[in-house]
């Protein structure tokens, strides 16, 4: 057999890192491309591969009730990198998987440095991929650098599309008035890393949430360059003084909503309105303003934060900020495989094919891995066959042989099938029927690798391949 070829990742965020994990995995060599430290972007602030740079939460844990929890599941099953690094690193956040961001990366980038078949390289891809690079899978998310972005423009004649995304402020603990505050998961909900009191709460009256949004809306915002002003907002991570100016009401009924939460400071009476801080490192020392994105000046960030109960000497670790998020025409400029129509040798994942959210970002990832290693297979396949032609005598009856490798063709094949059907169509959860039958096939894939290694063996080693 020829050597194998590595598989080139380009982008060392979250969709990155979890492909090329799983393409080690499969026994593939692999190369991640990650240009920080080299050249750094807007919003991230270390080297490290999967930097989380804006929540720490991956949403809702529950998978028996919830589609993003039973996305988590899916992927803890199928031997998740992103999953295992999160679990490892959980800190309290009710019914939510939060991680320390740092320890989180830092999991994630030891992890991937460890592997063999892993090789990580420090140095921006400015431009196109190189022609020798059979296979590539392109993970940049919204960031990708100019160079990048430009050349894949110039070969498909589409610009890429654009949102504004925006990060929440970060506080110091010490800085919060506990006589005010108070901690509690909404309805008490532990969650997996909590107690059911994991979220601190800064109550509001009804006239302290009528000022806080007379100087939100009052207060001085960036100003956005004239090529940016059409860009419009994602409405999943709005800044809050946008969703003030869509209704006085609309804080209240979106992050500020007071429902599940008993203030022990006030008997039972349910405040007018609550902001929600949630724990962002291990130690408990930072919180983040859950909800809180914005693009106030960062002196009338400080202002008119300190108005809210319990946060009125707050000094801040990271004040919130706005960046300008890019991602592909995805529909037009790519095949169902993700692949670039105007060079199928690249495909995309993650965030640039316009995915949002931590955990959706890698599950199409996950389908491009399973293409690839399916042409791998096909690669195999030809191999064995090429070899049956030049060799005399076989192991086995060559017809066997031949017929074997065709029908572990045809499984591959089906697997492949079925992944780029569940995401062309958007299914969200498999079957029990699926889910079984998915464990079958995984097991027969076991035995047959034991069974086949058992065929160079000599004397009574034979034996054992039987009972397979």
């Amino acid at each position: 057999m020829t050597e194998m070829k590595p598989i080139h990742v380009v982008g060392g965020g979250l969709a990155g890192s979890e492909a090329a994990w799983q393409i080690a995995r499969a026994g593939v060599p692999v190369v991640i491309h990650e240009m920080r430290p080299t050249r750094m972007t807007d919003a991230h602030k270390t080297e490290s591969l999967a930097e989380l740079v804006c929540s720490n939460s991956f949403r809702s844990d529950d998978w028996q009730t919830n589609a993003v929890g039973l996305l988590h599941e899916e992927m803890r099953r199928a031997g998740s990198l992103i999953l295992a690094a999160g679990d490892q690193h959980k800190i309290p956040a009710g019914g939510a998987l939060a991680v320390d961001r740092d320890g989180f990366s830092s999991e994630v980038t030891r992890r991937l440095a460890e592997n063999p078949l892993v090789r990580i390289e420090r140095s921006e891809i400015a431009g196109l991929p190189p022609e020798d690079w059979d296979s590539v899978i392109v993970a940049t998310g919204p960031l990708t650098s100019p160079a990048l972005s430009e050349a894949v423009r110039q070969l498909t004649g589409e610009g890429e599309l654009a949102f504004f995304d925006a990060i929440a402020p970060v506080i110091h603990r010490e800085t919060i008035d506990l006589s005010i505050a108070w901690f509690q998961s909404r309805y008490d909900k532990p969650g997996p890393a909590g107690t059911g009191a994991d979220y601190l709460n800064c109550p509001m009256t009804k006239p302290e949430y009528s000022a806080f949004i007379d100087a939100l809306l009052d207060s001085e915002k960036m100003n956005f360059k004239e090529w940016e002003a059409s860009t419009p907002y994602f409405d999943g991570c709005l800044p809050i003084e946008v969703m003030a100016e869509r209704g006085r009401e609309t804080l209240r009924f979106g992050p500020m909503k007071p429902v599940g939460l008993t203030n022990p400071h006030e008997g039972t009476e349910r405040p007018y309105a609550v902001v929600q801080l949630r724990q962002d490192n291990a130690l408990a020392s930072l919180w983040n303003m859950v909800g809180f994105q914005t693009k106030l000046r960062h002196g009338e960030q400080a202002r008119v934060f300190r108005m809210i109960p319990g946060l009125q000497n707050a000094e801040f670790a990271r004040l919130g900020g706005l960046h300008r998020n890019t991602f592909l025409n995805s529909p037009k400029l790519l095949d169902a495989g993700l692949r670039l129509k105007a060079l199928p040798r690249l495909r995309f994942a993650g965030q640039i094919t316009g995915v949002e959210g931590y955990v959706e970002s890698n599950v199409p990832a996950k389908v491009e891995e399973i293409k690839i290693l399916e042409e791998f297979g096909d690669e195999a396949i030809h191999q064995i066959m090429q070899a049956l032609h030049r060799t005399f005598v076989t192991p086995l009856d060559r017809e066997d042989i031949a017929l074997l490798a065709e029908r572990l063709d045809d499984v591959v094949d089906a697997i492949e099938e079925a992944a780029r059907t569940m995401l062309e169509y958007h299914v969200e959860a498999p079957t029990q029927y699926a889910i079984e039958m998915s464990r079958v096939i995984t097991r027969c894939g076991e035995v047959l690798e034991k069974a086949v290694g058992l065929l160079s063996a000599r004397g009574g080693k034979l034996k054992e391949i039987l009972p397979h």
